[in-house]
């Protein structure tokens, strides 16, 4: 059995009932499982650590003092005017309502502490959250809804490490849930608008069931394995799935529509339409999804698992759209496209009109075109220089939740960073003096406790002045650091919540240094294999890194003047880079590999006409529909997820509209039959075939 004849397997008479069925087990499998999904996620900052960070190291050496696995949540009382003796009743009476609360993790809270000017108290609660995450969620929930948040000028909020987690993680409850029923309202919408047809639509969306449950599953069984899975990776999932499963679905449909006008047989039609749109989806899936699975060589654990979760749902879609969807749209007929029913000898369609217009317009000034396009593309990428990479987690929230609100009340009467301890260790225990005078000495550093020893290792607790998780405190934690280096050597670590951000921020960085051109470099082999070429892939490439380029200077300058966000997540030029390289390739791929199938037969000249003319509306329609599904991120509170969906939708649409409709095809137009080289084809100055009257090109040039 050939390759051929596993790409059309699902098109055999008998075949396509026994793919449907073997859908349906898959799925009554991997339902159960795709549903626990969420109970495996991490959310935590320290989960997604690499093992070779300095903090967690750290956290490993904090395990020898006793309350090493506490987190704490430190509850703020203050009123501006001053604390009334009524104030202070109130806080003690707290303290012992929380020491009676009998909660699972939380411990004895520490002493009342006051503030200098009078105006505020801090009570620290420690919780023990062990391994399960929820323990420390359910009683961050439970003190707050004890104490309330004050009234009558007294304000109470519940801050630190504790409360930080726990508002992160609230945001992600029912992510997946929320995402998946908003992307599939959405992707319903679309579908009925683009095939205005009642019916038509309900099969890509089963199809598009299928893959995501299957998915899913495999999302569960990797975490399972130790993958790290967050709550983002999950919503991510959802949206690559849908995007572009959909995207599949919409080329694999247009092509059957188009072999039902010249087959009798609807099972000839979906051969023949698996046989010549089967290859294109096949690349560009296999594309994504190995442009994905390079994500595996990042050390943050949240960008590492996201490789191969994501990966699994682009292959998912993809064998669902080759296998689920022929055969669900075998077992319905032609009925399935009324009211506009594709009959036998109808006459074919010539393509879209509008890019029919639009290619008769590039064809004679190809170069003036490709050379204001690029110009124009390059002036938008002028907003990188703006670039910005302020987000952290007390700017990160869309709302202002009470972690934060807290976090603002103590800044204004205790050092800000008493919310957060930085803790240092020191091993052997000779340099504990050393290392103390040197974290004393540091700027930025409020206070240095005293020195604890436990076992043969030593623990300094440094209180910042700045707030924990701001640029000015991850500045104080480098310096701290290169000061300790100066004095003990290698013996200290430092460690913390604020110096986990900031070994996640430089894991970010150096993950898109490794990452990048590894991408590009795998993106720029499959292209040559499939257009059996290498100057049209390496101009593909430009012409996509161009696109991200302007995708993201736009974005950033959006994200600061039109939002007023905080700055960019560290981790987004990497995401938005792979989705937008692996997903903008996509179209390229699709509209190339009917160009070259058409210079086969026409000439390169006309074959970049007819592609453009026969391929432009399914292309347009599949890119709506994939930044519809990414803009759906911006319904979550997070302010990195609205940058993702954002970046990656306004990106899609740069790409779809502009690079490959006019870009790329003024660049092969302007370039001729060179583009191919070193293949026979550019050198072939004439086509193959006769030449065929304009008005017949079209509409032959979709066989």
């Amino acid at each position: 059995m050939d390759w051929r004849s596993i790409l059309t397997f699902a098109a055999g008479r008998r075949a396509k009932w026994i793919v449907l069925l073997l859908w349906l087990v898959v799925a009554g499998v991997a339902g159960p499982l795709g549903g626990k999904l969420s109970s495996v996620e991490k959310n935590e900052e320290s989960a997604y650590l690499p093992k070779s960070a300095e903090s967690t190291k750290a956290l490993v050496l904090q395990q020898n003092f006793p309350g090493g696995e506490v987190t704490p949540a430190i509850v703020v009382f203050r009123r501006a005017s001053g604390l009334t003796p009524a104030d202070r009743a109130q806080v003690q009476a707290d303290r012992r309502a929380i020491m009676d609360m009998r909660l699972k993790g939380a411990r004895v809270p520490g002493p009342v502490i006051p503030s200098r000017d009078g105006t505020t108290l801090l009570l620290a609660v420690p919780i023990v959250p062990g391994k399960d995450v929820n323990v420390l969620i359910n009683d961050v929930k439970a003190i707050r809804k004890q104490i309330g948040e004050g009234s009558g000028g007294l304000d109470i909020k519940v801050t630190g490490p504790a409360a930080f987690s726990a508002d992160a993680v609230d945001v992600f409850t029912n992510i997946d849930t929320k995402v998946l029923f908003a992307t599939t309202l959405l992707v319903v919408l679309l579908l009925l608008l683009i095939y205005r047809s009642p019916i038509l639509w309900i099969v890509p969306l089963i199809s598009l069931g299928f893959a995501e449950i299957s998915a899913q599953a495999i999302a569960y069984g990797l975490a399972n394995a130790g993958l790290t899975v967050s709550g983002q990776t999950g919503g991510l999932l959802t949206v690559l799935v849908f995007g572009a499963g959909t995207d599949y679905a919409l080329l694999l449909i247009a092509r059957y529509r188009e072999e039902l006008r010249r087959h009798e047989d609807t099972h000839e039609a979906m051969r023949a339409a698996l046989r010549q749109a089967g290859p294109a989806i096949l690349a560009s899936g296999g594309t994504v999804t190995i442009a994905l699975l390079c994500l595996l060589l990042a050390e943050l654990n949240s960008t590492s698992g996201l490789g191969p979760i994501g990966a699994a749902g682009i292959l998912m879609a993809l064998i669902s759209m080759l296998t689920a969807l022929p055969a669900l749209l075998l077992v319905f007929g032609r009925r399935l496209f009324w009211p506009a029913i594709p009959h036998f000898g109808d006459l074919q369609e010539s393509g879209s009109a509008l890019f029919g217009r639009l290619s008769r317009w590039i064809e004679p000034r190809p170069r003036p075109v490709w050379i204001v396009t690029a110009l124009a593309l390059a002036v938008l990428s002028l907003g990188l220089v703006k670039t910005n990479t302020g987000l952290n987690s007390l700017n990160g929230f869309r709302s202002t939740p009470d972690s934060v609100l807290g976090q603002r009340l103590l800044a204004q009467s205790f050092p800000a960073g008493a919310s957060a301890s930085t803790y240092v260790f020191v091993r052997p225990v000779s340099g504990a003096a050393a290392a103390r005078r040197a974290a004393m000495n540091t700027p930025g550093v409020a206070s240095v406790s005293p020195v604890q020893i436990g076992g043969h290792v030593a623990q300094l607790n440094v209180t910042l002045a700045s707030p924990p998780y701001g640029d000015a405190a991850f500045n104080t934690i480098s310096r701290l650091r290169t000061r300790l280096r100066s004095a003990v050597g290698g013996a200290a670590l430092v460690g913390g919540p604020t110096a986990q951000e900031l070994d996640t921020r430089l894991a970010s960085v150096r993950d898109a240094k490794v990452i990048v051109p590894v991408v590009l470099l795998v993106v720029l082999i499959i292209l040559a294999v499939l257009l059996r070429a290498l100057v049209a892939p390496l101009l593909l490439v430009a012409t996509v890194i161009l696109s991200f380029a302007a995708s993201l200077g736009v974005s950033v300058i959006v994200f600061d003047k039109v939002f007023g966000f905080a700055g960019i997540d560290p981790s987004l030029p990497l995401l938005a880079f792979v989705f937008l390289v692996a997903l903008g390739i996509d179209y390229n791929i699709f509209l190339m590999a009917r160009v070259r199938e058409e210079s086969e037969r026409f000439g390169t000249h006309r074959g970049v006409i007819t592609g453009l003319t026969v391929t432009g509306g399914v292309i347009t329609s599949a890119g709506i529909v994939l930044a519809g599904t990414f803009s759906i991120l911006g319904i979550l509170p997070l302010v990195a997820l609205t940058e993702i969906g954002f970046t990656v939708a306004f990106g899609v649409l740069l790409d779809t509209l502009v690079v490959r409709s006019i870009l790329v095809p003024a660049l092969v137009l302007s370039i001729g039959p060179r583009i191919w080289w070193p293949d026979a084809l550019s050198r072939r100055t004439t086509p193959t075939l006769t030449a065929l009257p304009p008005t017949d090109i079209a509409a032959r040039s979709v066989r």
